[in-house]
């Protein structure tokens, strides 16, 4: 009985071990970390720029060439979609009604602050200005910044394209529209050939002194 009774122990002992060796062995495969094709890390450098100083390139600023841009048919479609966040509080009808701001219909190349029946600030009433292009295009973009103290409280469209459209649209709601100014003149291309570098002296002989 003891021969008997000391080999269940042994036994019990060598099943534990291979459970315990096991349980190892499967721990192991589970959390396991494949090992790299290759070290490092792949860093994405299209979106840096190469150019000198560093940084994106900046946008091209300048006047607006009104004369070529309001050309397009198609922005007055894109501007009657755009107009939409103003309809809270403008009529762009022909003898439509006041709102929250004046009607819109025959606005370009009006004198500001000018609209029959509507009660304009102070403000808006001492820019007195027409209602150019360009001016248009400087109070969409920040009316509040444009005539402080201006009692409109739209915050601007800040995209150009959008400020084009909508100009373009607002143009388009008149009897008679503003006439276009003539296309700006193309800009001069930039000479690519640097300028020689002065050093004071005169350039070196290649030929070598004569023998006397």
């Amino acid at each position: 009985m003891s021969d008997l009774r000391g080999n269940t122990i042994i036994g019990l002992g060598l099943a534990s071990l291979l459970l315990v060796m096991g349980l190892r062995i499967a721990g192991e495969d589970v959390f396991r970390t494949p090992e790299p094709a290759k070290a490092g890390y792949d860093i994405d450098i299209s979106a840096v720029s190469t150019g000198a100083g560093g940084g994106a390139p900046k946008a091209e600023e300048g006047p607006v060439d009104w004369g070529t841009v309001l050309k397009d048919p198609a922005l007055v479609a894109q501007g009657q979609q755009v107009s939409a966040k103003c309809q809270s509080c403008h009529n762009f009808a022909k003898d439509g009604p006041n709102m929250t701001g004046p009607n819109l219909y025959g606005v370009v190349g009006r004198m500001a602050a000018t609209h029959p029946g509507f009660n304009y600030s102070p403000a808006l009433k001492a820019a007195a200005k027409p209602w150019s292009y360009d001016a248009l295009n400087t109070w969409l973009t920040n009316p509040q910044k444009d005539v402080q103290g201006t009692m409109m409280t739209f915050v601007g469209l800040k995209n150009q394209a959008d400020r084009n459209a909508m100009i373009a649209y607002l143009r388009s709601l008149s009897d008679s529209p503003a006439p276009l100014p003539p296309p700006l003149p193309p800009k001069p291309a930039a000479s690519s050939a640097a300028p020689a570098a002065s050093s004071g002296a005169p350039p070196a002989s290649s030929a070598a002194p004569a023998k006397p």
